[in-house]
């Protein structure tokens, strides 16, 4: 009750003209940056920090996160359209959201990736507004071997859950972990496949290799089948969005599993780009329709936007309530807090009541508005694809080249933009999975740093991942997931066995 009375508060704080102007311009500059391949959620508001230094702390938080979740929803925009992803998170939302756009559902794709990210993120405001004490608590709980069992279970449930071959996708993972092997050991100081290259010091940028792998790949394959967006496909009307929406109630499970799935690693932190890869394989290995993914199921949208959300609004909560940044985003708003004289921690739900509830209160409204903004924009957006390709494909390279210069204003990065395009041209051709690849990609070496860190911390006892209750417990979920195939098999075929055969009457 005391909460509900707290949030009334922050309503009532944040429900004036300026801070609602705020909100608006944040959502918008925040859909702007989520857009262009390159900036991001972390980097957009980094850059747009120092616009706020002159505003009080409620109105300089409350345009920071709408930034935020602009991008949140924006990320999703290039990677259904172009399959171009615009966040890293984005990456698992293009297996599926970017064939529904070739095959005439761009409008679908887009209002089942918007609707995701608000329940998502709506789920996860719930969670920060009455569970923080005690989730604040859990997470500080996890140490390096806790850390290293949720990467573990994220690649597992690749290998053990997808439908590709084995095989495939234990390659796809490898040459990930190697191309996230580049550049400086932080555990040595040694170098390790930089060639020389200086640029190589500080590894492979993973959104520059995903516009490569995703952006250039497809535009190299849409040239040598000659194929064209198609125009009378991509005309909709707003009725499109209801028809969407009347469809929504029946994925109800995989919502609510992936919202679960996307706190619970916001929080840990995990990560909302891992949350959204979990999140994906588990629903595609709950669904009837396990064949239709990757070809254009709208589970496979709902499914990662739903977790990327919630993981990223959850990811806050730490923030907030231990002074612990749960993402990149989460790590810049932490240092605008101490620019502005606020130090987060447990006091700062005391010391400045307003200005947390104002924040919690900007997070439901904030979400409620960006929807309603990126909404009202569906026929614009889907009316990009009635462009011819000859136009469009020239468009979309350059497009990338900015995206990928401007991670590092590096032309060194644009040359690995155009080495992974021809890597990812070369995996899809052979049939390779690229979603393996770009996880272990971005993971692998938070992997490794947190199995190092576990390794030196227990002299090289390998069996203190078990030893913890959450570590063990978790390490024993990504080994079952691992072997689920197998295990599966042999459990119909022992069961299947155990039934005796009923016999045929005689025949009178």
């Amino acid at each position: 009750m005391e909460a509900l009375q707290s949030l009334m508060q922050g309503f009532a704080i944040l429900l004036t003209f300026d801070k609602l102007s705020l909100m608006v311009i944040g959502i918008l500059a925040g859909i702007l940056v989520g857009v262009l391949p390159g900036l991001g959620g972390p980097n957009g508001v980094a850059i747009l920090l120092p616009l706020t230094f002159g505003m009080d702390p409620t109105s300089a938080i409350v345009f920071l996160s709408c930034i935020y979740w602009g991008a949140l929803f924006g990320g999703a925009i290039t990677s259904i359209l172009f399959n171009i992803p615009g966040e890293a998170w984005s990456v698992a939302t293009t297996f599926d959201g970017h064939p529904m756009a070739q095959n005439g559902q761009a409008a679908e794709a887009l209002t089942a990736a918007f609707t995701a990210s608000f329940f998502g993120s709506l789920v996860a405001v719930l969670l920060i507004t009455f569970l923080a004490p005690s989730i604040a608590s859990f997470a500080l709980k996890f140490g390096p071997p806790e850390f290293f069992a949720v990467y573990f279970l994220t690649f597992c449930t690749f290998v053990g859950l997808g439908k590709e071959p084995k095989h495939k996708v234990i390659v796809a993972l490898v040459v990930g972990l190697l191309f996230g092997g580049i550049g400086m050991d932080t555990v040595s100081g040694e170098l390790r496949m930089t060639f020389g290259f200086v640029e190589l010091l500080k590894g492979v940028d993973f959104l520059v290799a995903v516009i490569g792998l995703f952006g250039i790949s497809e535009i190299l394959l849409t040239i040598e089948q000659k194929l064209a967006f198609h125009g009378k496909e991509a005309r909709i009307r707003l009725s499109t969005v209801w028809r969407t929406w009347l469809s929504l109630p029946r994925y109800w499970a995989t919502l609510l599993r992936s919202s679960a799935i996307g706190c619970w690693l916001g929080v840990t932190p995990g990560g909302a780009i891992a949350a959204s890869f979990m999140s994906y394989n588990v629903a595609k290995q709950f669904s009837k329709n396990k064949d239709s993914f990757g070809k254009g199921q709208i589970e496979g949208v709902l499914a990662p936007e739903t977790a990327a959300h919630a993981a990223g609004t959850a990811a806050l909560l730490p923030m907030l309530a231990l002074g612990i940044p749960g993402s990149g985003t989460a790590a810049v708003l932490l240092g605008g807090l101490l620019v502005w004289g606020l130090q987060p921690g447990p006091l700062l739900f005391v010391e400045h009541k307003e200005f947390v509830w104002g924040l919690i209160a900007s997070m439901y409204l904030g979400n409620l508005v960006g929807l309603v903004i990126v909404l009202a924009t569906v026929p614009l957006f889907a009316a990009v694809l009635r462009v011819p390709f000859t136009i469009i494909a020239p468009m979309i390279i350059a497009f990338c080249a900015i995206g990928a210069y401007a991670v590092e204003n590096s032309l060194f990065d644009v040359w690995v933009m155009l080495v992974f395009g021809i890597v990812g041209y070369v995996f899809k051709k052979l049939d390779y999975p690229l979603a393996p690849m770009t996880l272990a990609l971005v993971l692998g070496d938070r992997a490794e740093d947190a199995f190092r860190q576990t390794m030196v911390g227990s002299y090289g006892d390998v069996t203190v991942l078990f030893k913890s209750p959450l570590s063990g417990t978790i390490m024993l979920i990504g080994l079952l997931l691992l072997f689920w195939g197998p295990l599966a098999s042999g459990a119909s075929r022992l069961f299947g066995r155990g039934r005796p055969a009923s016999e045929p009457r005689p025949v009178e």
